[in-house]
């Protein structure tokens, strides 16, 4: 029975396609978008909160990306996981950080610029979540001036779970001009072709 992952790839979905497209397995991609599709009956079977991205492999279902990506890869893509325990510790602690200290205050500027009018934007708010990025994107970009990715010389799943939740500062066009060393690794996790594929799926 192949994997399936629910969710589109125009939301926090594209984290986890990416994931599942760097394990090179087969896959159901079933399109359930953010609104109507994953509030219906079926689908909270799959994910009771009603969100998207989910996950189900056999007898088990998954959901929050970040999850997902880490099952994804112990289990199907062992060059992504790290086998030893301080790594794959460090890699839960990047995982946990990037939906911590980057994912509140991205998506406060996400809401303004993508689901707000142009008339009803409120630049304060988007000012405010940009200058709280400083601290997390400096101490990121500390991290990256000693090596290529999070973990050393080789992308993981630390890297793929910390850029994917930055798709979204992408989207919006955030200036990381500031930041050359995360502007330099994102430029490498991006131009993977699995990112590639997930994007068009």
């Amino acid at each position: 029975m192949a994997v399936t992952i629910y969710g589109i790839s125009g939301s926090r979905a594209l984290r986890s396609l990416w994931a599942i497209e760097e394990t090179g397995i087969d896959y159901e991609h079933v399109q359930t978008s953010f609104s109507g599709d994953s509030k219906t009956a079926e689908y909270l079977a799959v994910n009771p909160n009603g969100r998207v991205p989910a996950l189900v492999d056999g007898d088990l279902k998954l959901f929050e990306s970040m999850a997902i990506n880490l099952y994804l890869t112990k289990t199907y893509k062992a060059e992504l996981y790290p086998s030893d325990p301080g790594k794959e510790a460090q890699a839960y602690q990047w995982s946990v950080w990037g939906i911590s200290e980057i994912e509140p205050l991205q998506m406060q500027i996400v809401i303004q610029k993508m689901f707000m009018p142009e008339d009803k934007r409120d630049q304060g708010v988007i000012d405010s979540a940009t200058k709280g990025l400083g601290r997390p994107l400096k101490v990121l970009d500390d991290a990256l001036g000693a090596s290529p990715y999070l973990l050393g010389d080789a992308f993981s799943v630390a890297d793929l779970n910390v850029a994917g939740v930055m798709l979204l500062l992408e989207m919006v066009g955030f200036d990381l001009s500031g930041y050359a060393n995360v502007s330099d690794w994102l430029g490498r996790c991006y131009g993977r072709e699995a990112l590639a594929r997930a994007r068009a799926s």
